[in-house]
């Protein structure tokens, strides 16, 4: 990052060169430096301590003396000459940058002159212009500038095709041509960011800004986004798919922020997050699919913080999270539906701290926890499913404390418990539904302590077996400790229900 920075500042403030005589004096105080070094590392390998002095020299000792005398000379010439060279080489490597950046600037003048051009045959071949300009840049800089103007392009105002007049067939026909431009530059963009890095027209590290733009479809599968930023923040996906299928982000930071799904999918299916940051807070999703389908978190960030979610789906099924985050932190759910079915977190965090869930679902079901943590930490629950039914838990932790319960379900069916925690400290349970009916426990806790039950809600352990296990209940309704395995003595609090008997857990 450093050298590129560096080298970006050379290539705005051009050609600086010191004086000649301030550099011949550097040059010849640095030879003699180096030239009393090495005499001296001779001097003290050789274990020399003194001269011998010499009264008079013959011929061969001052014909010596006279070929070092011509030596240095020869030696100062040389340095004086390599000095010039190098100026004169800087200077017509210059020259030939400047040359090349008016050749490029007039090449470029001509490109966007086309893509303002009325005619969509135009407008196709100012793009792939742009992006041959784009290849043949002398700078980083200047490559940078070629794709700004690429994602400016489909940042213009769009009309998408459902708000098409009806029945205008010169509108349509405008529409698609206009599409057609549009569509080749996500083509284009996304061909070059499948090259190699170390490929010459490889646009990975560049940033890519299409804030608000309008999507109704575009491929990008198998791109590859490393480092860099990508702003997706404030567009519009209406119709078409969005397609993420099999592309890396690495290092990258990709923003949704603020974007707006009211129909269309953006597909991540089987792409691989390593290290980087997708973030979709803000977002809205009122149609349409956000489709995550066996895609890979390694180490990176998923973020739909303060998301909203009245309708559509998030796709998470068969997901696979080893020391990622995903956080709905602060969303809220009053409709469709958010699937983790089947994922495997390993080490990860799904954090749902503070959302609420008035309609939807929420999936688990099927999911493999092994160390990771699911957080509904002060979530509220008026509505709406939370299924993490025939789920695994080896280690994990889910974590409901502070939730309040007014409606809804959360459901643990058939679930299975190896020495994980499930909490529920201090959440208030009015309405709805806790269910761990036919749930199995080996060596894992469920703790309810300082939990109130207040009301007509219901935790229902019907069927669960335990082998280890604890269930909790310490300061429940504010009531003296009572930690129950199996429960006997002070009565349950009002709406927990638990099993007459138990049985050990499935192995």
């Amino acid at each position: 990052m450093g050298v590129t920075t560096s080298r970006r500042r050379a290539e705005r403030r051009g050609l600086r060169l010191w004086p000649v005589g301030t550099v011949l004096v550097l040059t010849f105080t640095t030879a003699v430096l180096i030239a009393a070094a090495v005499f001296y590392t001779g001097w003290d390998l050789l274990g020399a301590h003194v001269l011998k002095p010499e009264h008079r020299i013959d011929s061969k000792t001052l014909f010596d003396l006279v070929k070092l005398s011509f030596g240095v000379v020869a030696g100062a010439g040389a340095l004086v000459a390599l000095v010039v060279a190098y100026r004169r080489q800087r200077i017509d490597e210059d020259g030939a940058l400047r040359e090349a950046t008016r050749l490029h600037t007039e090449r470029f003048t001509t490109a966007v002159t086309q893509l303002g051009n009325d005619s969509a045959a135009v407008r196709l071949g100012g793009v792939h212009a742009l992006a041959g300009l784009t290849d043949d840049a002398p700078t980083r800089d200047l490559r940078q500038t070629c794709i700004d103007v690429l994602c400016a392009y489909l940042r213009l105002p769009y009309t998408a095709e459902a708000d098409l007049p009806a029945d205008d067939a010169e509108a349509r026909h405008a529409y698609l041509a206009l599409r057609e431009v549009r569509h080749t530059v996500i083509r284009l963009i996304r061909d070059h960011l499948r090259l190699p890095s170390e490929h010459e027209h490889s646009w990975q590290g560049h940033d890519f800004d299409f804030t608000g733009g309008t999507f109704d479809g575009g491929d990008f599968s198998d791109a590859v986004f490393s480092s860099g930023t990508v702003s997706f923040s404030g567009v519009q996906v209406a119709s078409g798919a969005v397609d993420f299928r099999n592309a890396e982000f690495t290092g990258a930071t990709v923003s949704f922020s603020g974007a707006r799904l009211t129909g269309g999918t953006a597909n991540f299916h089987t792409a691989w997050f390593r290290g980087g940051t997708v973030d979709f807070s803000g977002a809205r999703f009122t149609g349409g699919t956000v489709d995550f389908l066996d895609a890979r978190f390694t180490g990176g960030a998923v973020g739909f913080i303060g998301a909203e979610f009245a309708d559509g789906a998030v796709d998470l099924r068969s997901a696979e999270f080893a020391g990622a985050t995903v956080s709905f932190s602060g969303a809220r759910f009053t409709g469709g539906t958010v699937d983790f079915s089947g994922a495997r977190f390993t080490g990860g965090t799904v954090d749902f701290h503070d959302s609420g869930f008035t309609g939807g679902t929420v999936d688990f079901s099927t999911a493999r926890f092994t160390g990771g943590a699911v957080d509904f930490i002060i979530a509220e629950f008026a509505n709406g499913t939370v299924d993490f039914s025939t789920a695994w838990f080896r280690g994990g932790t889910v974590d409901f404390s502070g939730a309040e319960f007014t409606g809804g379900t959360v459901d643990f069916r058939d679930a299975r418990f190896y020495e994980g925690i499930v909490g529920f400290r201090n959440a208030r349970f009015a309405r709805g539904t806790v269910g761990f009916n036919s749930a199995g426990f080996a060596g894992a806790t469920v703790d309810f302590n300082g939990a109130w039950f207040t009301g007509d809600g219901t935790v229902d352990f019907g069927g669960a077996r335990f082998s280890g296990g604890r269930i909790d209940l310490r300061e429940a309704n504010g009531v003296p400790p009572a930690d129950v395995v199996p429960p006997e003595g002070e009565p349950l609090p009002a709406g927990l229900s638990l099993p007459p008997a138990w049985y050990p857990a499935d192995s």
